[in-house]
């Protein structure tokens, strides 16, 4: 079955890391691509643009509007997310706990119930 692994980052903790913590995150997402790819579960992962860069877009009673910025007023964002294959939630469950961002943010784990 595949699972999103989805990381959400709040930005104010983030900002507290020091440069050590920063470079032990880098350091950990190459571990754990190393892991997940060696074990056949990576899918793909992507890391995505600060919420600032993105629109909204809405189309209300005919009308198309965007906006600047994230969705919703929040301080945590969607930071970017691993695809893996695994066997079942409780092994996506152990793969989003290596994930080195557990360690500051969350991770949530989601089934992808359709795939084209």
């Amino acid at each position: 079955m595949k699972y999103l692994l989805l990381i959400h980052m709040n930005p104010e903790v983030w900002a507290t890391l020091t440069q050590a913590d920063v470079d032990e995150v880098m350091a950990g997402h190459d571990r754990f691509i190393t892991t997940i790819t060696e074990s056949g579960e990576m899918v793909s992962t992507h890391a995505l643009a600060d919420p600032k860069d993105s629109a909204v877009v809405r189309i209300r009673a005919g009308a198309e509007t965007v906006t600047d910025g994230p969705y919703v007023e929040a301080k945590e964002f969607l930071a970017g997310f691993y695809l893996v294959e695994c066997e079942s939630k409780e092994r996506a469950v152990e793969l989003a706990a290596m994930i080195p961002d557990a360690k500051w943010n969350a991770i949530e784990v989601r089934p992808i119930v359709f795939s084209q």
